[in-house]
């Protein structure tokens, strides 16, 4: 997996298949509106097929509730998962989003 697909610094699928299909319609859900959801909704459905489609949507709104879930609590991070992750948070910039201070030990 290429972290700078996510980043948007890449081209190509960063590694996952359909890849950029994926990040170009979770933009879209996540703030892309009307045109750009309904296009990106049908050329990934047409990409991936129904079942692969349905579970694109659950993990976008899997990770949207749980990140909601987690900046309104203020869960921690725990010492393994803090390690762990540091060098992906720092990759892609994690604490320049303003809900990171919600993170104690980010």
């Amino acid at each position: 997996m290429d972290l700078d697909a996510v980043k948007g610094s890449a081209a190509g699928d960063g590694g996952v298949a359909h890849g950029a299909r994926l990040v170009a319609f979770s933009e879209a859900v996540m703030g892309g509106g009307g045109a750009a959801l309904a296009r990106e909704r049908k050329a990934l459905l047409e990409a991936v097929g129904p079942a692969a489609f349905v579970d694109a949507c659950a993990v976008i709104g899997a990770f949207n509730v749980v990140d909601r879930v987690a900046d309104a609590t203020g869960i921690p991070l725990d010492d393994a998962l803090r390690g762990m992750s540091q060098d992906v948070r720092r990759e892609l910039g994690l604490a320049r989003f303003a809900s990171s201070a919600n993170t104690p030990g980010a």
